[in-house]
């Protein structure tokens, strides 16, 4: 019998994503990662008909930073000396060394196996399994069975199939847990981490519905300003997001950004990009007493715009830390706008340039004062500052709007968006919706090529 080893990988993907968002839903005590280890080990035991199971996973210099093992000591030294042991001898030390599936039919006749002292189960036939990152050994998957022969070739192919899918969950619950624990004394961070996660329930297994779980549902009703989005979903998900919150009493923080990437793995990294930037700004205003509570001198940034500059150094430098490797990249706008006067600092990594339609029906360009988050490390972001008077209004916008194309591939471009501003008599109250009507009009029967996300901030005329 010959076994469809990619279709059974891809759903064994599918379980383990669910016991993901079930563990996220919970808020297991025991940890994310250790319980999704556990978890990993059962579901291959279960499809390979193993008796028993261990599970390591090993960091760039190759030292187990977490496992689930088959025998433990009561000591944490003797713990530590027998993950030595299986790590650099027997089958595994050579699934390290050689980075393929080792298989044995029976140990008593392969001399890459080890007996380990005082082992309290009988080990007949193992199946190794090197779960790999990249080019990186990222873990290594072992199961064994009492009796001889119960491993085959076709559980070696199975295995190898089944090894990216399991090094994506384990690498999402080993993100999961790593952001728990850095944000742990941020109560509201947490609660905004776990409202996202819980939302993934649902969008894992409906794809294009996650991207709208990162938007905010309602935007903030302020006196004398009307603030507008909008977004219109392509058929893939993206990274496309938008988010205008409070901070504080007197300020408003302003986001609209883009990840590089398509899929759901781009929704999750825009909803990594939220919670970071949400956490350091609450914990900025959270803080009593500090320079956060007075104002700037005249002509120096808000000290609250200095500290959106900390957090997107501090996010730049997380992602490039973390997952350069996987060339993950976002373009993003965020501002910070006073309320009362209209002044608007902020910063734009690489963002298309926002508008500014001003009261005489002309447009000014927030161009961008730094590269896209993730670029490179040790990136310094410019601030810029712009007031908005009585009557002028902010647009951004994704590049779903300069890139929607009609059928001969002639996109939209921003000479579309200053063309649809022209029709509609250049009033900033009716901007967003002009752009949008220009963009399905170009584009006539054709689908969107990227999604597309807007936000208007207007201040009103006439009003303080």
């Amino acid at each position: 019998m010959v076994i469809n080893s990619e279709k059974i990988a891809l759903g064994i993907q599918t379980r383990l994503l669910r016991n993901f968002v079930s563990l996220v839903r919970s808020s297991n005590e025991e940890g994310m990662l250790k319980t999704t280890l556990q978890k990993t080990v059962d579901l291959a035991a279960e499809i390979t008909g193993a008796e028993a199971g261990s599970l390591f996973l090993l960091d760039n210099d190759g030292v187990v930073t977490d496992c689930i093992m088959m025998q433990e000591t009561p000591s944490r030294e003797d713990n530590a000396r027998l993950i030595g042991c299986v790590m650099n001898e027997g089958l595994a030390g050579w699934v390290v060394k050689h980075r393929q599936v080792g298989l044995i039919h029976d140990t008593q006749e392969d001399a890459r196996w080890l007996d380990l002292p005082d082992q309290p189960y009988t080990v007949r036939s193992a199946v190794v399994t090197p779960i790999l990152k990249g080019n990186s050994l990222f873990g290594i998957l072992s199961l064994v069975h009492s009796q001889p022969g119960r491993f085959s070739e076709d559980t070696a192919a199975l295995m190898r199939a089944t090894a990216d899918h399991i090094a994506i969950v384990l690498e999402n619950a080993k993100l999961y847990d790593a952001l728990n624990e850095a944000f742990h004394q941020l109560e509201r961070a947490k609660e905004t981490i776990e409202t996202y996660s819980n939302a993934l329930t649902v969008e894992l297994e409906k794809g294009r519905h996650m991207q709208r779980t990162f938007l905010p549902e309602h935007l903030p009703d302020i006196p004398g300003w009307k603030i507008e989005a909008c977004f219109h979903p392509a058929k893939q998900v993206s990274g496309d997001f938008y988010d205008v919150f409070p901070l504080g009493t007197d300020h408003l923080g302003i986001i609209i950004a883009d990840v590089c990437d398509k899929g759901v793995s781009a929704a999750l990294f825009m909803g990594i990009f939220r919670s970071l930037i949400h956490a350091y700004m609450e914990g900025a205003i959270e803080r009593k007493g500090d320079s956060l509570a007075a104002p700037g001198m005249p002509g120096t940034p808000d000290p609250l715009a200095t500290r959106a500059r900390e957090a997107l150094v501090f996010l730049n430098n997380y992602i490039h830390r973390h997952h350069g490797n996987e060339g993950i990249f976002a373009t993003l706008f965020f501002g910070v706008l006073d309320i009362h006067d209209g002044r608007l600092d902020f910063i734009n990594a690489g963002h298309e340039p926002l508008m500014v339609i001003t009261g005489d029906d002309c447009l000014r360009e927030l161009m961008p004062t730094g590269p896209a988050i993730g670029i490179s490390p040790r990136t310094l972001y410019r601030l810029a500052s712009v007031s908005l008077a009585q009557g002028e209004t902010l647009i951004g916008f994704t590049d779903g709007i300069t890139d929607a194309c009609t059928s001969d591939g002639d996109r939209f471009c921003r000479s579309g968006i200053h063309a649809a501003l022209q029709r509609c008599g250049g009033s900033g109250d009716n901007a967003m919706q002009a752009i949008i009507d220009g963009v399905f009009r170009h584009m006539a029967s054709c689908d969107l090529a990227d999604d597309i996300a807007m936000i208007s901030i207007r201040r009103m005329p006439g009003k303080p």
